[in-house]
């Protein structure tokens, strides 16, 4: 069975490439999602393997962050890895600070580091 994905907040070309990575690299299923409402309808409809979420979403420019802490505090859900998708290194820190699992940056997107990461979770 293919591992899950959600992704939450990307824009349309930013989707497009995640998607085209994680089913070239890892076969993966991936659902997308605009914001923190569709997004809880579909965690809890389905089990995901994985959960990436914008720095800021793309439909309302709000803190993917604030997602990240909704998430977690679904008791159902929190278990669920989830990464930040951001270049900015103090982001990430705070994300993971906050619970997620170290993610990566649109810029290091085709990288060997990314790959490994989300094979951690994928592979």
């Amino acid at each position: 069975m293919p591992k899950r994905v959600l992704d939450i907040g990307q824009c349309s070309f930013d989707h497009g490439a995640i998607r085209r990575l994680l089913d070239r690299e890892f076969s993966a299923d991936v659902a997308r999602a605009d914001g923190l409402d569709d997004a809880m309808v579909q965690l809890r409809s389905k089990p995901f393997d994985l959960v990436l979420i914008n720095r800021k979403l793309d439909a309302d420019d709000s803190d993917g962050i604030d997602v990240l802490h909704a998430i977690q505090a679904d008791r159902a859900l929190a278990a669920v890895p989830i990464m930040l998708v951001t270049n900015y290194p103090e982001h990430q820190a705070a994300a993971i600070a906050a619970g997620a699992v170290p993610g990566f940056g649109k810029a290091d997107l085709e990288t060997p580091a990314t790959r490994e990461k989300l094979a951690r979770f994928l592979g």
